[in-house]
């Protein structure tokens, strides 16, 4: 949409702190004052919110700091008050048992931050897995005007001449390692060259997957997903975001002005394009509903089985983010997508999404295929339904073994994670290379916070004799940096009383990928039979913050998002008084 006139002065959000001729505006006045400033600097000005995730225990965000500053002289170039506000960090290598568990709690936290502050607009300095949604939640709920400022991918892996992405090529590695045929000089190389700067990962994992859907949203300037972190155009791109969400407060354009089916589309269609992560599914739905953008399980499966694969980008391909960038970036993509993505979509930028990709051009047609010439002619995942998934699972077929997405074979069963990592290489597993894994209590209550176990480990006695895969089934989620034939967000989960709690060792299990099936083998009868058996869990301890969670979390194919959230922004304004 375009951007239309300024408002006037009184109708920013912050005048209602520091306009009026009141104790309370005296009150707020003077306190800015004591922090050093002129009322002519922030008076009468758009006050931006500078919200950084920042930490020292941020790898992906450890720019940060330097990116707020830029984003700060944008602010200014553009006559607004850039005020910093830092919030939690989600960092997933680190944070246990799962970021994922921490994402609604960042967005609580961010969208409070933002209302109950003196702000008009915010810049959402993000970009690590469950960072980018949670941002984007917290600015949908509360529908302020905001620019997403997306964190980008690190520096491309480098170990004796060949190059590493993250987290894929570690799996690899360590099934090389666990298999025999990898030395520990060599895997300690690996450590040392698999990480080279800051940024999140370059594969196309969820954090890329995120900040490309993000920006095929229209909430970032458009191609700045695809800037690696460490380039200097990063900076560049920082400093116009600031400058960007100035324009945006002036003119009271918040995401409730550029979000609708249409963005909603072009975003599944760009992770899916991409081979993109099987996190999305959750984070988009959950962002569509707090929308109230129509987005289900189904909208992902229409569109996955019309659009190609055209990235290249492990682990479904070969390159890495780096590569995308020198190839065009996203805006390349885009446009090669051709009328696959609405150009009558509204951005940021004031612009629409198809004028923000004209002219935008391939460099690389081995990074960004052809049309004619695609990774794979369909979606890179697979909606699932059947008797063992009534509300759907995800798998992501550019991923999998093409011998394995037709499949029948015995259950091998996993009670929880712990069960898991005690018996997987007992000798007495009865198990090859024919078995199904399945590992339950791993999803958004049971785990709790729905961690990233569905890349269950294989053997080793397997591993070393050549295998590399197995149909695996879980109520997990699985990192978008991994490979393999891994059935995920099965839905209800194990721990809600989903057909996975039944499941026993030897049942047949039926995968069928074309077919958009998922089936276990096991009369209804016996199944009432062993659900009558089921003996209940004594409750763990959990924080105060782990029973909200447990006690609210919604399934996977609704978006794991908390079910007091109300869709809409019909929160009022706090009260000053």
């Amino acid at each position: 949409m375009p951007d239309g006139p300024r408002r006037p002065v009184e109708q920013l959000r912050s005048q209602r702190w520091f306009g009026p001729d009141s104790l309370r505006g005296f009150t707020h006045r003077s306190r800015m004052k004591q922090l050093g400033y002129a009322l002519e600097e922030f008076s009468g000005r758009p006050v931006i919110a500078i919200v950084n995730t920042w930490s020292d225990l941020s790898c992906c965000h450890g720019h940060f700091r330097e990116r707020a500053e830029a984003v700060r002289r944008g602010i200014l170039a553009a006559g607004g008050f850039p005020v910093e506000v830092p919030v939690m960090t989600l960092a997933e290598p680190f944070q246990k048992p799962s970021a994922m568990m921490f994402r609604n709690l960042l967005a609580i936290e961010t969208e409070e931050v933002l209302r109950s502050y003196p702000v008009d607009g915010a810049v959402l300095m993000g970009g690590c897995d469950k960072t980018t949604p949670a941002l984007l939640m917290a600015a949908i709920s509360l529908d302020l005007p905001s620019v997403f400022m997306p964190a980008g991918p690190m520096l491309r892996g480098n170990w004796r001449g060949q190059v590493l992405g993250s987290g894929t090529d570690v799996w690899r590695a360590w099934a090389d390692r666990q298999a025999g045929v990898l030395s520990e000089c060599s895997w300690r190389e690996l450590e040392d060259g698999i990480a080279r700067s800051h940024g999140h990962c370059m594969t196309m994992g969820t954090a890329s997957t995120m900040t490309a859907a993000v920006d095929a949203l229209g909430m970032t300037l458009t191609g700045a997903s695809s800037i690696p972190a460490v380039d200097s155009d990063h900076s560049r791109m920082a400093a116009a975001c600031g400058s960007r969400a100035v324009e945006l407060a002036w003119r009271g354009i918040g995401p409730s002005s550029l979000l609708d089916a249409r963005s909603f589309g072009n975003a599944v269609t760009t992770v899916l394009a991409l081979g993109g992560s099987t996190n999305s599914v959750i984070h988009l739905i959950a962002l569509a509903r707090r929308a109230e953008v129509p987005l289900d399980l189904g909208s992902f499966d229409r569109l996955a089985r019309t659009t190609p694969v055209i990235g290249d980008i492990r682990p479904g391909g070969r390159f890495l983010m780096e590569d995308l960038y020198y190839a065009g970036g996203l805006r390349a993509l885009l446009a090669r997508l051709g009328d696959r993505i609405d150009g009558g979509a509204s951005t940021v930028t004031g612009r629409t999404l198809g004028e923000e990709i004209a002219g935008a051009e391939v460099y690389d047609d081995e990074v960004i295929r052809p049309l004619d010439r695609p990774v794979s002619e369909s979606g890179g995942l697979a909606i699932l339904h059947g008797t063992l998934a009534p509300d759907g699972a995800v798998i992501k077929t550019v991923a999998a073994s093409p011998a394995l997405l037709q499949h029948r074979g015995p259950a091998v069963v996993f009670d929880d994670y712990e069960d898991l990592a005690a018996r997987i290489d007992d000798p007495s597993l009865a198990i090859d290379e024919g078995s199904v894994l399945v590992l339950r209590r791993a999803g958004p209550i049971g785990a709790p916070g729905m961690p990233e176990w569905g890349m269950l480990p294989l053997p080793k006695r397997l591993l070393e004799a050549g295998v590399r895969d197995l149909v695996r089934i879980s109520d997990a989620r699985m990192s978008g940096t991994s490979y393999g034939t891994c059935v995920l967000h099965v839905s209800p989960e194990s721990a809600a009383g989903g057909p996975l709690a039944l499941v026993r060792d030897g049942d047949p299990i039926v995968l069928d990928v074309e077919g958009r099936r998922l089936d276990l083998e096991v009369e209804p009868a016996e199944l009432e039979r062993r659900r009558a058996e089921i003996e209940p869990r004594p409750e763990p301890l959990r924080s105060a913050y782990g029973e909200l969670y447990v006690q609210h979390v919604t399934q996977a194919h609704l978006g794991c998002d908390f079910d007091f959230v109300r869709p809409g922004h019909d929160v009022p304004e706090p009260e000053i008084h």
